[in-house]
């Protein structure tokens, strides 16, 4: 997964189950249209699909678009070399995974802290 260190750029993900197609193309600065693209290229991103087939993308989705982001944009991957490396980095994902989600909330409940303790 992604280091906290490439997302400075990049707003915290809130705290919410589900996400919109906006709202996520707001967290990973990517327009929908490319999302909507990404999903066909990446079969690990599956965002929910409801009523008149509308996007609910989850908190792991946000994180794995963010990484396929870095790959592409700031790594220098192709599409297809960026799918090799998802497909590969799968089997270390799961420990990879808990630990990003380990450091993502502790730097937002540092920030929300800090919120704190102007208030």
């Amino acid at each position: 997964m992604l280091e906290a260190g490439n997302n400075n750029e990049l707003p915290a993900i809130p705290g919410k189950r589900y996400f919109t197609i906006g709202e996520v193309s707001e967290l990973c600065g990517v327009k929908p249209h490319v999302l909507r693209y990404w999903e066909q290229e990446f079969p690990s991103l599956k965002p929910v699909k409801r009523r008149g087939n509308r996007r609910y993308y989850q908190r792991h989705d946000v994180l794995l678009i963010r990484q396929i982001r870095s790959l592409l944009y700031e790594q220098g991957y192709t599409i297809g070399g960026a799918r090799q490396k998802l497909e590969g980095e799968e089997a270390k994902d799961d420990a990879n995974q808990s630990q990003q989600l380990i450091k993502q909330m502790r730097i937002e409940l540092e920030e929300l802290l800090q919120i704190l303790k102007r208030s």
